[in-house]
């Protein structure tokens, strides 16, 4: 390889690391977001048209209004750039957000645990749920479990379908005995 190759190497990898440390704020003087016929998002952003874009909540339990991150859709999904604050967007493109988010986020919410069977390493849940009555699974030796807070969980299950306890101690004693062994 000769000296330049190397350097061609070097400065396509200083460009790139530069597009991937890059943080852009977004609104809606400089970004034009618009639903397509199948219900994504694309963006124009300058000179710039992506066909659609995923959306990221990058703190979607303690923020879930602000810092939005928005990629492409390839699997390495580059950061386009950020938007601050969803509620200062238009209306029209505000809902068009959360009806993306709600889709990548559906986390149904446990009321009652109706039954956990712990067996082979796995346990088997059968909860009413505030979408219905769901039965799921989840892998016992992983952090299928997760406490969010002293009382909130966040479970996991085998399918990654999320399901939220945003308060265990609302949850009777009984019920709250079927869950000792996840805390």
């Amino acid at each position: 390889m000769s000296a330049n190759q190397n350097e061609f190497t070097l400065e396509q990898m200083d460009e790139e690391v530069s597009k991937m440390t890059r943080y852009r704020l977004l609104d809606e003087s400089s970004a034009k977001f618009e639903k397509t016929e199948g219900g994504f998002i694309s963006l124009t952003l300058g000179n710039e048209f992506y066909e659609r874009v995923q959306l990221v909540r990058l703190f979607p339990f303690t923020d879930p209004d602000h810092y939005i991150s928005i990629r492409t859709m390839e699997d390495s999904a580059r950061e386009i750039g950020v938007v601050e604050d969803m509620n200062r967007l238009k209306k029209t493109t505000r809902n068009m957000f959360l009806e993306q988010l709600n889709l990548t986020y559906f986390t149904p919410v446990i009321q009652k645990i109706l039954g956990v069977k712990d067996e082979y390493g796995y346990a088997y849940f059968h909860v009413m749920t505030d979408r219905g009555e769901c039965r799921f699974a989840i892998n016992m030796s992983a952090n299928a479990v997760v406490r969010l807070s002293d009382t909130r969980l966040l479970i996991t299950d085998l399918d990654e379908n999320r399901f939220e306890i945003p308060d265990v101690l609302a949850l009777s004693q009984k019920e709250q005995k079927k869950l000792d062994l996840f805390l």
